[in-house]
C-alpha cells in the first residue's frame, strides 16, 4: 500500500538509533526498518544519537543552558507523525543513551505519534526485554506502539559486512516494523481519522442510555 495524505505530503518517519557504538548493529537494524517506511511511501530520517550533543537530564525547568541540539532533537521528533525506536540490549533493557534522549523529551514530541520497536543483542534471547520496557515507555508517554516488534539476537552473526541481514525472513520482520508504523502514522493523520476522532470525543458519554 503506497500511501500519500490528501496534500500530496509524504508520511514523515524517524528513526533513532539508541547505539553510539563504531559500526553499531542498532544502527543497521534501524536503517533496515526505515527501508521497510519507504517501500509504502514515507519521508524517513534517520536520528543517529551520537551526532548530537546532548546532556543528562536532570529535569531542571531552565532550560536556558540546554544545548541546541537538544531542541533540534524535539523539533525533528515532533514534525514525525511515526518514529522507530532502536536498542541494543544491555543488563535485561534497553540503553541509557536512548533512556536519556527520550527523558529529554516529553509528550510535546510523542504523544499520539505511531511508535514501532527494533532491538538487537549479542546473546541468543535477543533483546525482548528490552523491547517490553520501550513499550511501557511509549504507553506512559500516550504514543500507540505497534504490535509488530523486531528483536535480532547474536546480531554480530546477523549481519553482513554492507549491513544486510543474512536471514531474509529476520530482514522482513525488520522492515514490516517500519511498514506498519507508517500505514498506520497514514491513517490516524488521514482527514477520515481526524473526522472520525472528533465524532467519538464529542459522542455523549454514555450512548445507550442510563441503566436502572
Amino acid at each position: 500500500m503506497n500511501q500519500n495524505d490528501q496534500g500530496g505530503n509524504r508520511v514523515f518517519v524517524v528513526g533513532i538509533c539508541g547505539s553510539i557504538r563504531r559500526g553499531s548493529y542498532t544502527r543497521m537494524a534501524v536503517q533496515i526498518a526505515l527501508q521497510g517506511a519507504q517501500e509504502v511511501g514515507a519521508q524517513t530520517r534517520l536520528i543517529d544519537l551520537k551526532d548530537y550533543h546532548l546532556v543528562f537530564c536532570d529535569g531542571k525547568e531552565n532550560e536556558d543552558a540546554l544545548p541546541q541540539d537538544v531542541f533540534k532533537l524535539r523539533r525533528e521528533v515532533s514534525q514525525a507523525a511515526g518514529i522507530i525506536l532502536g536498542t541494543p540490549e544491555y543488563h535485561g533493557s534497553f540503553s541509557g543513551l536512548l533512556k536519556n534522549a527520550l527523558d529529554l523529551m516529553g509528550f510535546d514530541e510523542i504523544e499520539g505519534k505511531m511508535i514501532g520497536l527494533v532491538g538487537v543483542s549479542g546473546g541468543v534471547l535477543g533483546a525482548v526485554h528490552a523491547l517490553n520496557s520501550l513499550r511501557t515507555i511509549g504507553r506512559a508517554l500516550h504514543a500507540w506502539v505497534i504490535p509488530e516488534q523486531a528483536s535480532i539476537p547474536e546480531a554480530y552473526k546477523a549481519f553482513d559486512q554492507s549491513g544486510t541481514l543474512k536471514d531474509s525472513d529476520l530482514e522482513k520482520r525488520v522492515k514490516e516494523v517500519g511498514r506498519q508504523v507508517a500505514r498506520f502514522a497514514y491513517l490516524h493523520t488521514s482527514e477520515k481519522a481526524q473526522e472520525f476522532l472528533r465524532a467519538w470525543e464529542g459522542a455523549p458519554l454514555n450512548p445507550g442510555g442510563s441503566k436502572n
